[in-house]
């Protein structure tokens, strides 16, 4: 998985920023961008993907969430298993 990009609207935004410390806390890596000064992102956020809420989380095209969402995070990131975490579950015996 590639870098998650976090939309959010700066440092005064709580579910932002609660956000971002869940996504470091499962070491999750990401990008922020802060579109109350990014035009672009604003629009991208609010016209394509037609959230009108903060943060919102890009996972890719088809993949994106807003507001602040645990359960998200917590699939992320057992989808972002390392391979040799991967290799270490496969090997070890069934339960």
């Amino acid at each position: 998985m590639d870098k998650l990009t976090v939309y959010t609207t700066g440092p005064s935004c709580g579910k932002c920023s609660m956000t971002k410390m869940m996504l470091k806390g499962k070491g999750i890596p990401f990008v922020e961008v802060d579109i109350t000064q990014n035009p672009a992102a604003h629009e991208y956020v609010t016209e394509e993907l037609g959230y009108s809420m903060a943060p919102v989380v890009v996972v890719d095209d088809d993949d994106h969430w807003c507001d602040m969402r645990p359960d998200q995070i917590d699939r992320i990131a057992k989808r972002a298993i390392l391979p040799s975490d991967a290799t270490r579950e496969a090997r070890s015996p069934a339960r």
